[in-house]
């Protein structure tokens, strides 16, 4: 027998609702307007009944092939790069910035000093799932950049500084990566945060579903 409808988890039922809104609005059933208004309702609802109301009218459902281009649009990016297990970031009255498609090793070692250091993690290829930041700072900033997908964790001592955590850390996916903050800061700054929100993401993956049914 299966379960109640009001007794499933509502996370699994909002993450049902919004893959059925994305279906229907990449196979035009659903205008832009109409389907951003019901996925940020998806994303505020509180109720089952409400989630249900959102797709009442829907017909289409998620299949095999809608699973699987989700799953590669969603999950960590692993895969294999040159690069050694450990690295070193030193900034001395400069400024240093990792972002795009760049390999991630084990353990970073920030050195920073009158400096500056951004780390983007968003589209960051991993190899392996639990990384270390080491941070060694003075009068100075750090910023990092993740995907809401990956779990963060700060440990970070500071004097007369501020360590700041904005990331949601959703890491509720397979093998989903840990990112560890730890170290000490004087006269610093640490801060993480979301560069692009889950909503962002399925909206940026509905309209890329909809050119690729379009052109077909």
């Amino acid at each position: 027998m299966s379960v109640k409808f009001e007794d499933r988890p509502i996370e699994k039922v909002r993450e049902e609702t919004i893959d059925q809104l994305v279906m229907n609005y990449s196979h035009g059933e659903l205008s832009a307007e109409a389907f951003e208004r019901r996925l940020d309702q998806a994303m505020d609802a509180t109720a089952h009944s409400q989630l249900a109301e959102l797709v009442e009218d829907l017909e289409l459902k998620p299949d095999t092939s809608y699973d699987s281009m989700k799953e590669q649009q969603f999950s960590p990016h692993y895969g294999e790069g040159r690069v050694l297990p450990t690295e070193n970031v030193v900034s001395i009255l400069s400024s240093n910035e990792r972002c795009g498609v760049w390999t991630v090793p084990r353990e970073i070692t920030i050195y920073s000093l009158l400096g500056s250091v951004e780390l983007d993690f968003t589209d960051a290829v991993f190899q392996h799932p639990d990384v270390t930041i080491k941070i060694i700072g003075g009068l100075s900033s750090l910023e990092i950049f993740v995907p809401e997908e990956i779990t963060i964790s700060t440990n970070v001592f500071s004097i007369l500084g501020s360590t700041e955590n904005k990331a949601p850390s959703m890491g509720n996916l397979k093998q989903a990566p840990h990112i560890r903050i730890e170290g000490f800061q004087v006269l610093g700054s640490v801060e993480v945060k979301v560069k692009r929100t889950i909503k962002e993401k399925f909206v940026a993956f509905a309209n890329s579903l909809k050119g690729t049914f379009q052109s077909r």
